[in-house]
């Protein structure tokens, strides 16, 4: 009976530690969606570039705070969900993506890019993959089978954003050469990135799933 009891209490102490981790996790990815849909309303001239730089500072400082909760939850647990380095890489790669997103809205101002739908679509794609991974972060808790079968959907998602971007570099390119075309091949570039940081959070997961079932 006592063994019992210690049991059921040892299940809810890891419980309540991995529901904080994942809500750190998720909470990060709730200012990465929302960086990224500010930088989409910003580069098709629906928001005014100036207060948006203020905002995406908002919203990057919370994902910082995020981010530092998760470090600190991390120390403090008896028994993480999976992996604490996978925990900690996973988290770090958020990051980048939300560093890419916030470094992409300053580019648009340091160039001066007027309004333009040519960023539209890798920015939606960016937004479903985001919004994809935070689904996968969400199954952590439970079995890896959901784990891995979300880590994969948010990869795919993750590989739109590339296939985005290769066609409007396509699309650049079959015009003439001039200081425009070459700002925003930069500034899609930039997006390529972010789905490069999506993919290597996916991967993340992915490899947590197959230590998780070892």
């Amino acid at each position: 009976m006592k063994r019992t009891r210690v049991q059921r209490a040892l299940r809810r102490m890891r419980r309540g530690g991995s529901l904080a981790l994942v809500t750190s996790l998720e909470r990060q990815l709730d200012e990465v969606l929302a960086a990224c849909r500010l930088a989409h309303d910003v580069a098709a001239g629906t928001t005014d570039i100036t207060a948006a730089r203020e905002k995406m500072k908002r919203i990057e400082h919370k994902g910082d705070v995020q981010r530092a909760e998760l470090v600190r939850g991390l120390a403090g647990v008896l028994v993480a969900p999976i992996d604490r380095e996978d925990l900690f890489r996973l988290s770090r790669s958020i990051d980048d993506v939300l560093d890419n997103i916030h470094d992409f809205v300053r580019e648009l101002d340091l160039y001066e890019m007027a309004a333009t739908d040519v960023f539209s679509a890798p920015l939606e794609e960016a937004a479903t993959a985001i919004d994809d991974l935070r689904a996968a972060v969400r199954t952590i808790t439970r079995s890896p089978a959901d784990t891995g079968q979300a880590a994969l959907t948010a990869k795919k998602s993750a590989n739109e954003i590339r296939r985005r971007y290769d066609e409007e570099v396509a699309l650049l390119f079959q015009g003439p050469l001039s200081m425009e075309m070459l700002k925003r091949r930069e500034l899609l570039r930039r997006l390529d990135v972010v789905g490069l940081r999506l993919n290597e959070a996916a991967d993340v997961l992915s490899d947590a799933v197959v230590k998780r079932r070892a």
